[in-house]
């Protein structure tokens, strides 16, 4: 565990406990003043201390060494309301979380057995015991800000080297931890403070992203506002989490790189995963995906982060995430959201968030979001867009950094899919924004997704596979809850494919536009794809039905608009094969429970290129309905050949047939 020695700060301490951090390169960090409550260390600064097998040594004041030894049996503890910190010639190490099925949730950390050699710290702050539901996470961190400043009694201080600390920010500093759940900067209590160049390399597993238990950097609490400029993270463990921003705190991130790689997942949690968010450390299957670590974590009630000129990327799961919180804000300006390792997605979207991505560029495994009931938007960092929500989210960019972002489109590169709803919400593309994805474009699961596609300014949409647009019954499989775990439920479900007719519901109607319709708007663009809606109905689910309804204004659209019957490759889906979820092919089919309605605004022309089933078909007066080049197109209303005419509504058993 021997180190290469690195310069450490120092620090400047007023008489109270709370003081003004003053950190430059210079020698190790002195003790921390003790609390009134300590007593004198058993172990004093700068001898070798020795822990034999079975003995325990209690601290009651932060103590330095030149040599630590704790062997198989032997502990360091510290009084009740206190927490303790190891590190090595400046990095925090040695902490090992216990077992999640201790009882506790394995929320506790202890000094592991070991020979440890350098400038050696073992420092002794005031508890800071954060709730999560039933379990109490006991944080450690280097910085303790609150809104009197950095509180020194509940910080880490020989775990920031270089740089300067101050109670309203910090410059040019490094944090490092190899140990488990430990944090770096936690903003909380109404502080405000900016980070500004700091370095920060975590390696080794934290344990709840939901609070954010081993993040690097935790902006919490009403009237908290935390600002990273040119920050460089890069974390590798399991929930090992860049950046939370809670409970209605307002997080800046800005001209920053951040990534967070897969750890190592402990042997004792589920194989296959659990959604009981105080245990959960890997992302369920059932969203198709794989992976331990998503880089950020949106939290709280009205909750605001904002990623300005930065790069975003997880190895797998996902890089920004809202989960956990309600009516929150995730904006991203000229910044690129990635997935290093093949799978993940960019954003994750749930409890009514609005998103905004302006002049970004996605480059993701999966999918571009996962749409959990939510509004997004994707554009052009004009001028005006980002003054307007520079202004209205308080993001803080001056006049100069303004002027000084460049205009650019959204450019999204997927690996599967666009958008993938799993609850009602909107989507809006506008502006120059390039959707390419490796298959279907967009994908609702028996959900009142919507998107709107703008193309005045440019925008296209490119699916690889030749879809559009699929509403389809969901292939999620539940949880099952458990018993004699500490966690309630395991994600062990199989989905089974449907099989046999869909039998018509009486109580569906298909012909007319419902609330519960997915929607797709699109105006003044040429897209080339199909549509299709394989909802089942007639009780599959408890689904009667549900409603496919496009619109078309001054575009053309190339392709098969249809209901139709969907089938994965395989009959039933476990989690030895989630990469099936919502993989279908589609063959047309006469609508049952499935309405699709099309309307040809004005200026809109359909070229049907094979046999499409419609329940409803609207031309404006000037819309038209080919086929392709030597080929006709037919309409039969109900079995009964009908001429298609501008200006007109069919409804019923419609059938478009190309020949």
């Amino acid at each position: 565990m021997t180190r290469t020695s690195r310069t450490g700060p120092d620090f400047t301490y007023r008489a109270r406990p709370r003081a003004l951090l003053v950190a430059v390169a210079a020698a190790m960090a002195p003790t921390l003043v003790a609390p009134a409550s300590a007593h004198a260390a058993t172990a004093k600064a700068g001898k070798r201390i020795t822990v034999g097998a079975g003995e325990t040594l209690e601290l009651t004041e932060t103590t330095t060494a030149t040599r630590l030894t704790i062997a198989e049996g032997g502990a360091i503890t510290v009084p009740d309301g206190y927490s303790l910190s190891l590190t090595v010639n400046g990095v925090e190490t040695g902490s090992d979380l216990a077992a999640l099925t201790d009882g506790s949730g394995g929320v506790a950390t202890a000094i592991a057995a070991g020979t440890y050699r350098g400038k050696i710290v073992l420092t002794v702050a005031e508890a800071n015991d954060l709730a999560y539901s039933t379990l109490t996470f006991p944080f450690r961190q280097a910085i303790y800000v609150d809104a009197d400043g950095v509180d020194e009694s509940k910080s880490v201080p020989s775990d920031v080297l270089g740089g300067t600390v101050t109670d309203t920010g910090a410059t040019g500093i490094t944090l490092a931890s190899n140990g488990e759940a430990f944090n770096g900067v936690y903003v909380t209590g109404g502080g405000s403070y900016t980070l500004t160049d700091p370095t920060i390399a975590f390696d080794g597993n934290g344990r709840c992203d939901f609070i954010g238990y081993g993040a690097s950097v935790v902006g919490t609490g009403a009237d908290t506002t935390l600002v990273l400029d040119g920050a460089n993270i890069s974390n590798v463990g399991v929930v090992r989490t860049a950046v939370i921003a809670d409970a209605t705190a307002n997080v800046v991130v800005k001209n920053s790189t951040l990534h967070c790689a897969d750890g190592v997942v402990p042997d004792e949690y589920p194989a296959a995963g659990t959604g009981d968010t105080r245990y959960m450390i890997t992302v369920p299957w059932m969203l198709g995906l794989s992976g331990n670590v998503r880089t950020t974590n949106l939290l709280g009630a009205s909750t605001k982060a904002s990623y300005i000129n930065s790069t975003i990327s997880s190895e797998k799961w996902g890089a920004l995430s809202v989960d956990g919180g309600s009516y929150c804000t995730l904006t991203a300006i000229n910044s690129t959201i990635a997935n290093t390792g093949g799978q993940g997605y960019g954003s994750y979207a749930i409890g009514n968030v609005t998103e905004h991505f302006l002049g970004c560029t996605f480059d993701v495994g999966d999918y571009a979001l996962i749409h959990w009931g939510a509004s997004a938007h994707y554009g052009d960092s004009t001028k005006d867009a980002v003054a307007a929500l520079n202004d209205s989210l308080d993001i803080g960019l001056t006049s100069a950094e303004l002027s000084a972002l460049p205009v650019k489109s959204t450019t999204v590169d997927s690996g599967r899919f666009m958008v993938l709803w799993y609850a009602t919400g909107s989507v809006t593309i506008d502006g120059g924004t390039q959707v390419t994805t490796g298959e279907t474009a967009f994908v609702a699961k028996a959900v009142a997704g919507s998107v709107t596609v703008d193309g005045s300014d440019g925008a296209t949409i490119n699916p690889g596979n030749g879809v559009v647009f699929q509403l389809m019954d969901t292939d999620r499989p539940s949880s099952v809850s458990v018993s004699g775990q500490p966690w309630s439920s395991e994600t062990i479900g199989t989905y089974t494919e449907p099989t046999g007719s869909p039998a018509k519901s009486s109580s569906w109607t298909t012909t007319g536009s419902q609330s519960t319709d997915a929607k797709g708007t699109f105006t003044d663009i040429d897209l080339t794809g199909d549509f299709y809606n394989s909802v089942r109905g007639g009780g599959n689910a408890s689904l009667q039905g549900q409603n496919l309804t496009l619109s078309f204004t001054r575009s053309t659209v190339e392709g098969v608009i249809s209901a139709s019957t969907a089938e994965h490759s395989v009959s039933t889906i476990t989690k030895d094969e989630y990469r099936e979820i919502s993989e279908v092919t589609n063959t047309p089919s006469a609508v049952v429970n499935n309405g699709v309605l099309v309307t040809l605004g004005t200026g809109s022309t359909w070229t049907v290129t094979g046999t499409s089933y419609l329940s409803s078909l609207t031309l404006a007066s000037d819309a038209a309905v080919t086929a392709p080049s030597g080929k006709t197109v037919s309409l039969t209303v109900d079995g009964t050949a009908t001429a298609i005419e501008a200006g007109k509504t069919y409804t019923g058993a419609l059938t478009l047939t190309v020949a």
